[in-house]
């Protein structure tokens, strides 16, 4: 039997970032040979990563990757449940390999079972799935993915750390405003494009809102009325692009300011990891305790 040594087994840990008695294990039963004993921590790994899925994922990172001489971009959101491992190499690579994926099947929309049976890099996207759970110790999930075409002659995209990814499709203007508008919106997270653009039910319930606080002043119906549609006024310029303030020049609305380019924005895109989910409170020093068997 070849000798382990510790740069057979520090070499292993890099590739898979299994850990160091693991890997030495899998050196051992393999007979020191690397691949082979990759894919033994491989096959260990797949059943565990079934317990793992159902875990919560808040964490992770946001992808915006030009593809065909930008014709068309790839806008993903790769999730798992901490900080540190969305900060991990490995966690980022099967983040821009997913992305070539979805680029290479060539289809404009995609379910999730679809997606897991894409195929990358001689495996599908779900084997790889399994594969990193078991490398990384961690719950990952696809949360959600777009394939944008852009219409406009300038775009304009933003990509805050790995967290905050936004690009905007815009007719007109130049390269800088474009860039622009896409960190504008990067800070100042719209909900639409215009006021007319806010969806029926998001309205209605900020109305319902705004009316039981005015009718709580005692104030007379019409007066009521008054204060309602004056709040959602305010509402709809604050969550629309168009109405908002530039955050370059608060004095300038965005709408004025592609006014004055004589430029228009056709649609823009955001995401940010996390936003929706409900993320968990922990007690760190409880959850360290608790491994080593104190509490």
């Amino acid at each position: 039997m070849a000798e382990i040594t510790a740069a057979m087994v520090k070499a292993l840990r890099q590739k898979t970032g299994a850990g160091m008695m693991d890997c030495k294990k899998a050196l051992l039963e393999s007979q020191g040979d690397s691949e082979q004993a990759i894919d033994a921590l491989r096959r260990s790994g797949l059943s565990k990563a079934g317990k793992r899925a159902g875990r919560a994922t808040t964490e992770g990172l946001v992808r915006l990757l030009p593809f065909a001489d930008a014709a068309f971009y790839i806008m993903l959101e790769v999730d798992c449940e901490t900080d540190f491992v969305s900060q991990q190499r490995q966690f980022a690579d099967f983040a821009d390999r997913l992305a070539r994926a979805i680029a290479d099947s060539g289809a404009s929309d995609l379910n999730e079972r679809q997606i897991a049976e894409l195929p990358m890099e001689g495996e599908t996207v779900a084997a790889s799935v399994a594969a990193l759970i078991s490398i990384l110790g961690e719950n990952v999930r696809i949360r959600r993915y777009q394939r944008i075409r852009p219409q406009g002659n300038n775009v304009g995209c933003y990509v805050h750390g790995s967290r905050i990814a936004v690009l905007v499709d815009l007719e007109g203007g130049d390269a800088g405003l474009a860039k622009d508008l896409a960190m504008h919106v990067a800070a100042s997270r719209p909900m639409c494009l215009a006021e007319d653009d806010l969806d029926a039910e998001t309205l209605q319930r900020e109305r319902s809102i705004y009316q039981a606080q005015a009718q709580e002043s005692g104030k007379p119906p019409e007066i009521v009325e008054k204060i309602v549609a004056g709040k959602l006024k305010k509402y709809l310029a604050e969550v629309s692009l168009l109405g908002q303030a530039f955050v370059k020049d608060a004095d300038c609305s965005v709408a004025d300011l592609l006014a004055q380019h004589q430029a228009k924005v056709h649609a823009f895109y955001r995401y940010e990891v996390g936003e929706g989910l409900e993320k968990k409170k922990e007690d760190f020093v409880q959850e360290v305790l608790a491994q080593a068997g104190r509490v």
